[in-house]
Formats: C-alpha cells, structure tokens, sequence
C-alpha cells in the first residue's frame, strides 16, 4: 500500500538533514534500497508475518510435499511478502555434506560463492546475518552481492540451513527487522526448518539404500530399478537404450600382490575414473566385485560404443595406487547391449551386456565388444 515518505537531502542519517516530501511511494518504487523499504513498510510488513493464517499457510505447505528443493521453493514464495528483497536463496547440505543452493530466485551464477559463506556463518553461529554491503563487509567480503539479511533454519539442536534475502545494490544500512517481526519472522520458519530436515533425512536414508558402501556410486538394487524404469520409458517411446558391462582385467592379482585393503582403494579409484569418464545423463553403478555397470538413456550402439571407449582408454592411462607408491596399471573388457538391438527387456539387456564383456575376456581382455542381435544367437 502506498504510504506517505520523507526523503533525506543530504548525508544519510545525519541529524539536522533537510528533509522534503516525496509522493506517494510503494514496495515496487525503483530506488529504495533494502533497509529503507523494510524501515518504511515495518508495519505493512510485520502485518503480514504476524497473522495467524500465516502460520497455517506455511505448516500446510511445507508439510505437503518430501522433496527438499519443493520445500525450499514454497519457502522462498512466502518470505518475498515478508521482506522485499529482489534476490532469495535456500541454502542447506548436501547428500555428501557440502552446501548447496535448493532453491534460488533472480540470482546470478557470480553470486554462487556469497550464498554458501553467508549460510555457512549464520548456520554455524545460529543467528542473522545483516548487511548494508558485502562488498566492503570485514565478515565475508564478496563484490558481487550489495545487502543481505539471512535467517538461520534451526531444527532439532542444530542450523539444517539458511534462508537469504540479497539485493545486489547496497543499503544505507544494514538490513533491520523490528524485534517483534524478528520474532514472528523466526516463528514461521521453525516448521519449515522441521520439513526440511525430516525429508533432508529422507533423501539421505534413500541414497544410502541405493548406493555402494565402497565407491559411493550406485549399488546393483538401483541398478536393475532404473534399467526396469528406462526399459519400459525406451520402449514406449521408442527411443534407444543402452547398457555397460565393466570387469576390471586382473584384478584379482591387486588382491594377491597388495592385500585387500589396497584393493578396495583400487576399486575407489576405477569408480572414480568411470564416474568421470560417464555423461550427466548416464546411471554409474558397481554391480559387485570388480565390475560396473552403466545405463545410457536415450543411446544407440554407436553413443554407448564411444561411452565405453572412453572408459576403457581412461582406466588403461590411469596409474592406480600411486599415493601407495605401488604404480599398478589395470585394464577393463566393456561389453555393450542396446535396446531393442541386443534385447527387448531389461533381463534381457543385462545378460546381452554380460556375454558380450565375457566375450572380450575370451579375446584377451582389454577391448570393447556389442553384443549379438537377438536373432543371431540362433545361427
């Protein structure tokens, strides 16, 4: 709503200032910085974080989904009414502990680096973080945000996360709520803290479930539940669907000559390299033992060929052991099954996949081989 403003000529904040009336100004007025809209519309604002629909609103939404980004989006939606900053972000760990960005609006890929310090220093202190401009802020200087006002998410003893509210301009001053908005502010962000941890708890118990304890890729459960998925979607859309069969040639004599601890460093390391060596798009799992497994979505023979290519020349180059100072090279056989080429189920891939990487063991080992057209095995 528009409210009547009275604009400083001169210094800001200085007493005696001249101070002349401005029309009629709102939320959406180009030119008020961020201390300045949250000062002038305290009222409008704290009304509106104050309500006790407020509260049900956000307990009701953030409880209605288990996905973390979903979450964190619903959050963002809310908190732009409380304050008007231009720029949001959620902040909060990933499944591997780093921090990461759940959910973001208006921001810039420059400003990556100021939201995990900002949510790393109001997690770790469990307080709001203010500003007026970080570019010149002792605490975490970065040139790429102007004020920022974040709120810790603290659930259950600890900080899950960080809500920011940034606008690349500066302020006259640090960004200030009212310590009764502050409190009501704080309030509705308890539930939300609680959502976001239980399905952050979720999402890790899920991907423990569905990955390898050792090289922390898929684990074979995963593996046939995504082939069975991909199957299915490849099928009905008539799009190719391929699959990789990796056996690391000799590997057993790692075991022999090393021990078995070296060994599993060896298998992290093959992991590693097949990781790196695979697309976005591609499902990386251990199968069992010293072999691997990759499902290629929407990939005929051709792309999963130059996929297995790639990781075959990659582990062949890759000195294993070498921080042990053992120096140990170690070759792979890929075999290749496409559907519907090779098989016309998942079953039916998985086996295709296998005899044709056996196939390049009977040959001596150290290739890449498709497997046979389903028709061709009668001959």
């Amino acid at each position: 709503m528009p409210v009547p403003f009275y604009q400083a000529v001169g210094s800001a904040g200085k007493s005696g200032s001249k101070l002349r009336r401005a029309s009629e100004i709102s939320l959406t007025t180009p030119g008020l910085d961020l201390s300045t809209k949250l000062r002038v519309f305290q009222r409008t604002l704290r009304g509106r974080v104050e309500r006790r629909d407020a509260l049900v609103d956000i307990v009701r939404a953030v409880n209605g989904t288990l996905e973390p980004d979903k979450i964190a989006e619903l959050v963002i939606d809310r908190a732009a009414t409380w304050v008007p900053a231009p720029c949001w972000a959620v902040v909060s760990s990933d499944l591997s502990g780093q921090l990461s960005v759940l959910a973001a609006r208006a921001l810039t890929p420059d400003m990556g680096p100021a939201l995990t310090a900002i949510a790393r220093w109001a997690m770790a202190r469990g307080q709001e973080f203010a500003s007026a401009n970080l570019r010149d802020d002792e605490r975490l200087h970065d040139p790429s945000v102007g004020a920022v006002l974040a709120f810790p998410l603290s659930c259950r003893g600890r900080d899950v996360g960080a809500l920011l509210a940034l606008d690349r301009a500066s302020s006259v001053r640090a960004p200030h709520l009212s310590p009764g908005m502050l409190r009501a502010v704080r309030i509705l962000l308890e539930p939300v803290a609680v959502a976001l941890d239980n399905a952050l708890q979720l999402k890790r118990v899920e991907a423990l479930s569905v990955t390898d304890d050792l090289t922390q890729l898929y684990n074979s459960r995963y593996l046939n539940a995504v082939l069975r998925r991909e199957t299915k979607r490849a099928s009905r859309n008539g799009r190719p669907l391929s699959l990789l069969f990796i056996d690391l040639d000799g590997f057993k004599g790692v075991n022999d000559a090393h021990g078995h601890v070296c060994g599993s460093r060896a298998l992290v390391e093959a992991a590693a390299v097949i990781r790196g060596s695979a697309r976005e798009t591609d499902v990386v799992s251990r199968f069992g033992g010293d072999e691997f497994a990759l499902v290629l979505p929407d990939t005929g023979r051709e792309g999963a060929f130059a996929v297995g290519e790639r990781i075959r020349e990659r582990i062949a180059a890759h000195v294993f052991l070498d921080g042990e100072g053992f120096g140990t090279r170690l070759t792979c056989s890929v075999g290749v099954a496409t559907l519907p080429d090779s098989a016309e189920s998942a079953d039916g891939l998985i086996h295709a996949a296998d005899q044709a990487m056996y196939a390049v063991k009977a040959a001596g080992k150290n290739g890449i081989q498709a497997a046979v057209a389903p028709a061709d095995t009668s001959e």
